[in-house]
C-alpha cells in the first residue's frame, strides 16, 4: 500500500513548516527535508486547516502517480472537496495517474474569528464572497501582466514565488533581489501591494526523480505538465486568509483550442478553492497574441513605457537571443509595438537569425511552442500589419509554409539523456542517490516551469 503523510504543521511568525513521510516505495520521491514555505506578514492565526493546503497541494500529485494515498490531521473541508475534483481532472489528463483518497483525522471551516488574521471581520465561512480582495500570480511577463491590465480595476495584490524558476539557494539570492525589485516596482508605480513567497517545494519533493520517473509520459517537466496550476495556487493560501484574499488569479499559459497535458489548466485551476477563497484560471479565451494586443492597447493608453520580462536565460532584463524573446518581439511587432521600447533589443536584422536558429532547432521546444508559433502565423495570415521591411517580409513569407511541427520534433532531448532518465527511474535508491548530481546537471537547461 502507497501511502504519503504530513506531520507537525507548525506556523512560527511568518514560516510554514511540517514534515513527510511515506511508505518504502514512495521515499525515492522525498528528500528528507521538511516541507517549508515563507510568507512577508504572520501566518499564526491561519486556521491549521488552511495551512494545510501548500503540502497538500504538492504532494497529493505524487500520491495519485503512485495509487497512494495521503494522511493529514487536519484539512480545510471546502479545499478537501476541491481535492476530489482536481484529482478527477488530473486522473483524466494523464492516463498514468492512478489516483487516491485522502484521509483527515478532521475537516474545518474558517471562523469568522479565525479568518480575521488581518485584522478584517467580512468573512464567515463558506466558499468565496465579493467582500475580499484580489491577489494575482505575477512576474511581469505577457501572461501575467495581461491579467493584471483585465483586473486592474480591482487592484489585485501582485503574488511572486521563489521555489519555482527561481531556486532557493544563495547563488539564487541575486536573481530573486531583481524579481523582487521589479514586481515591488511595478506595483509602487500603480499604488499596488505585493506579496512575495519562499518555498523549498522542489527541493523537499524530489523534483529530478520526478523527473526521471515521469518525463516519459510528459511534454515538458513533472510540475508543468502535472503540478504546477495546484501545487503554486495552494501555496497561496495561508497569504489569502491572511490578506483576505477572496479571488486568487493565476494566468493562463495556453487558450481555448489547445489540448495539451498541462498541469494549469481552467479544469485544474477552475476548481482550486478553500474557505473565502476561489482561484481562477485567466485569460484562457485569449491566444498569447490576444493579450499582446491587450497589453498593447493599455501601452498606449497609460503605461508608454510598459517593459515585459518573459527571458528564459536572465531575469534583469532580457537576453534578445532566446526563444521566447525572439517570439515575444514578433508578437509585440504584430500587435504594433516596437519591442526596443518594452524590453527587447530586436530590429529588422535579427529575424535572420531567429529564421536559422528554427532551422538548426537551436533550442528545446515543446508542443506549447509550436501552438505559439501557430499563433503568431495565424495573425500574419489573417490580419498581420504590413512588413515595414524586406527582412520582415521575408521572415514572415518563410513563417506562413515553414513545417512547425517537425521543428519541434527534431529538437527533443538526446537519445543519451532518455536512457539515463530510464536508468534512474529503475534504480534501487542508494544507486540513485549516486547518480543524482549527474541527472541534476543533466536537467539543468533541458526542463524548466515555464515562467508566466
Amino acid at each position: 500500500m502507497s501511502w504519503l503523510a504530513i506531520d507537525r504543521i507548525d506556523a512560527d511568525g511568518s514560516t510554514l513548516e511540517c514534515t513527510l513521510r511515506s511508505s518504502p516505495d514512495l521515499e525515492r520521491f522525498l528528500t528528507g527535508e521538511p516541507f517549508r514555505v515563507s510568507y512577508d506578514r504572520s501566518i499564526e492565526g491561519v486556521p491549521e486547516g488552511i495551512l494545510a493546503i501548500p503540502a497538500l497541494a504538492n504532494v497529493c500529485p505524487v500520491a495519485w502517480a503512485n495509487g497512494g494515498d495521503v494522511y493529514v490531521d487536519r484539512v480545510d473541508a471546502t479545499f478537501a472537496h476541491a481535492l476530489e475534483e482536481v484529482e478527477a481532472s488530473l486522473c483524466s489528463m494523464h492516463d498514468f495517474l492512478e489516483g487516491g483518497t485522502l484521509y483527515a483525522r478532521e475537516t474545518t471551516s474558517a471562523t469568522v474569528t479565525e479568518r480575521s488574521v488581518a485584522g478584517d471581520d467580512r468573512h464567515a465561512t463558506g466558499d468565496a464572497t465579493e467582500d475580499g480582495g484580489s491577489a494575482l500570480l505575477f512576474t511581469g511577463g505577457v501572461d501575467s501582466t495581461c491579467s493584471y491590465v483585465r483586473h486592474r480595476e480591482s487592484e489585485p495584490t501582485l503574488v511572486s514565488i521563489r521555489g519555482w524558476t527561481i531556486t532557493p539557494d544563495r547563488a539564487d539570492d541575486e536573481k530573486w533581489d531583481t524579481l523582487r525589485a521589479r514586481v515591488s516596482s511595478f506595483a509602487d508605480e500603480r499604488g499596488l501591494e505585493t506579496a512575495f513567497l519562499e518555498t523549498n517545494a522542489l527541493s523537499a519533493l524530489d523534483h529530478a526523480m520526478l523527473l526521471a520517473h515521469y518525463r516519459r509520459y510528459v511534454d515538458g517537466a513533472w510540475y508543468s505538465s502535472v503540478g504546477h496550476g495546484l501545487g503554486l495556487l495552494g501555496l497561496c493560501a495561508p497569504m489569502a486568509a491572511a490578506r483576505d484574499v477572496s479571488d486568487l488569479y493565476l494566468a493562463a499559459t495556453h487558450w481555448d483550442g489547445i489540448d495539451l497535458e498541462w498541469g494549469s489548466r481552467p479544469d485544474v485551476d477552475e476548481r482550486v478553492r478553500w474557505t473565502a477563497t476561489r482561484c481562477h484560471h485567466d485569460g484562457y479565451h485569449l491566444t498569447r497574441q490576444d493579450r499582446l494586443d491587450v497589453i498593447a492597447d493599455y501601452v498606449r493608453c497609460d503605461a508608454p513605457n510598459l517593459e515585459l520580462q518573459t527571458c528564459n536565460r536572465r531575469l534583469d532584463g532580457n537576453c534578445g537571443e532566446c526563444e521566447k524573446c525572439y517570439r515575444t518581439a514578433v508578437g509585440l511587432r504584430l500587435s504594433g509595438l516596437e519591442p526596443s521600447n518594452h524590453g527587447y533589443p530586436f530590429s529588422d536584422a535579427d529575424y535572420d537569425q531567429l529564421r536559422r536558429s528554427l532551422e538548426a532547432g537551436a533550442w528545446e521546444l515543446g508542443e506549447d511552442e509550436r501552438y505559439m508559433w501557430e499563433d503568431i502565423r495565424d495573425r500574419v495570415l489573417e490580419a498581420g500589419p504590413e512588413p515595414r521591411s524586406p527582412e520582415e517580409r521575408a521572415f514572415f513569407e518563410w513563417l506562413r509554409a515553414a513545417d512547425l511541427e517537425s521543428l519541434v520534433e527534431d529538437t527533443r532531448a538526446p537519445l543519451s539523456h532518455r536512457l539515463f532518465r530510464v536508468g534512474a527511474r529503475n534504480a534501487p535508491t542508494p544507486v540513485y542517490n549516486a547518480a543524482y548530481p549527474a541527472l541534476k546537471t543533466m536537467q539543468t537547461g533541458l526542463e524548466r516551469v515555464r515562467s508566466r
